[in-house]
């Protein structure tokens, strides 16, 4: 349980890229879901990232935030 941190604002950012790639994915564009795929494309810059590179983006955020609190204190 190393990795959740609700009071790491890294944590936070991680989670939400996490959240809009998995919701671009999810979510279809049209019916009555639609809104809701617009404001996650307009959250995730429509055309700058890919779902997949929003989801690693952060997994890569939780992960380097776990890995420098590791590294300030010294453990491995």
């Amino acid at each position: 349980m190393r990795y959740i941190r609700p009071n790491s604002l890294t944590w936070w950012a991680g989670l939400l890229a996490m959240l809009t790639g998995i919701a671009s994915v999810a979510l279809p564009t049209t019916g009555p879901l639609g809104e809701v795929s617009r404001l996650v494309a307009l959250l995730a810059g429509t055309s700058d990232a890919s779902p997949a590179g929003l989801i690693f983006l952060g997994l890569g955020l939780i992960g380097l935030r776990d890995r420098l609190e590791r590294g300030f204190r010294g453990d491995e």
